[in-house]
């Protein structure tokens, strides 16, 4: 069984027991528990696939946040040739790694 599922403005694929790196949740303490309830697909263990339109009506996936965390440096390097401009930028992104718990039907 797994469920796409619109969270924080991006489509996430999640299965019972996944784990998974989300846009940071700054909301949610380490070990708490959260719920997303707009699914836009669902597939169940009979292989029958449900869509929403827009989202799948009773479901809800249940999730446990792991932790949070930085990813690696992103440069973001700027240069105008024959003007003497150049700009080097870099910054790390911030996440939180969550578990699937459950999907409930």
């Amino acid at each position: 069984m797994y469920a796409i599922v619109e969270y924080k403005g991006q489509q996430i694929r999640v299965a019972k027991d996944a784990v998974l790196k989300v846009p940071y949740l700054a909301e949610f303490e380490e070990g708490s528990q959260l719920e997303m309830s707009s699914v836009l697909l669902l597939q169940d263990d009979q292989n029958n696939i449900t869509i929403g339109q827009p989202v799948v009506e009773g479901v809800l996936v249940k999730a446990e946040v792991l932790e949070h965390g930085k990813d690696r440096k992103i440069i973001v390097f700027r240069k105008k040739r024959r003007k003497g401009f150049a700009r080097k930028q870099g910054h790390r992104q911030r996440f939180t790694r969550i578990k699937i718990t459950d999907i409930q039907v």
